[in-house]
């Protein structure tokens, strides 16, 4: 009688453990589908904006100024804000937040 149970208790348990497995596995795949995933399509589309801004675009900084691009380098670049020419600040390319492309 005692070798019943001890093989039952020991089936349970086998039987908890993998299904604790499958919930650790099934949260992991949850966390990556709703956290990561989207993280790392931001992450690629802000890169191919960064990559695809040419001098003239219009651009919406991350601080909310809006301004033109007169000159770029590898990590920076040189916007031009408001109509009088004078105010040209160097920024750093990923403080861009939006593109619009010149026509």
């Amino acid at each position: 009688m005692f070798n019943l149970l001890t093989e039952t208790a020991a089936s349970a348990g086998g039987l908890s453990l993998i299904t604790m497995v499958i919930y650790i596995v099934f949260i992991g795949a949850l966390m990556y589908f709703i956290a990561i995933r989207p993280q790392k399509k931001e992450q690629k589309r802000m890169a191919e904006l960064i990559a695809s801004v040419e001098i003239g675009d219009t651009v919406l900084t991350s601080s909310g100024f809006y301004g033109v691009i007169i000159d770029l380098t590898d990590e920076d670049c040189i916007v031009e804000f408001g109509n009088n020419k004078n105010c040209r600040i160097p920024m750093k390319k990923t403080a861009i937040a939006e593109v619009e492309k010149a026509e």
